[in-house]
């Protein structure tokens, strides 16, 4: 089932740290890459950062208000009064086709209602393409809402979810 990820446990825990780092660096084209000081800033200021497994996939998200510097996330706080956006998800090659990302979009999607929040929000690369992505996010419901081509060369499409 689900762990939630957070500050301390990240900080005293060495074994889940670098298999975090790992997981999130081999997918840093759809992801971004970060260091351990990076994901240690996630995790502290997450809405909702939640693992499965030592870290056969896992999930950080953010409130709207949150102290985070993302463009992306930027986008939707000046379009939107109550969202979560999605920040990252990923599941480990190993442990694909089992319904984990599925999972912790489930275990997001009840805490965000919990929390009176109104949308859930992400995006996915269109430029390089994130096909699979696309097709999943389509799949919960998930509907256009604007696209950005960003300063690393990535161009985007924004999406929501009504909650």
């Amino acid at each position: 089932m689900f762990d939630a990820i957070n500050s301390a446990h990240y900080r005293a825990d060495a074994t889940l740290r670098a298999a975090m780092m790992a997981l999130n660096n081999a997918h840093a084209i759809e992801l971004s890459f970060a260091d351990e000081a990076r994901i240690g800033m996630l995790v502290d200021e997450a809405f909702l950062a939640a693992r499965i497994g030592m870290i056969d996939a896992m999930l950080i998200a953010f409130a709207q208000g949150a102290a985070y510097d993302s463009d992306n996330y930027r986008w939707f706080e000046a379009r939107y009064a109550s969202f979560v956006y999605i920040d990252r998800v990923v599941t480990a090659p190993q442990a694909r086709g089992r319904g984990l990302a599925r999972q912790l979009y489930a275990h997001l999607f009840a805490a965000a209602r919990a929390a009176g929040y109104e949308r859930i929000v992400c995006e996915v690369n269109s430029d390089p393409p994130n096909p699979a992505s696309e097709a999943f996010h389509r799949s919960l419901g998930f509907a256009p809402v604007g696209e950005a081509l960003l300063g690393n060369g990535k161009t985007v499409t924004y999406l929501a979810l009504a909650l």
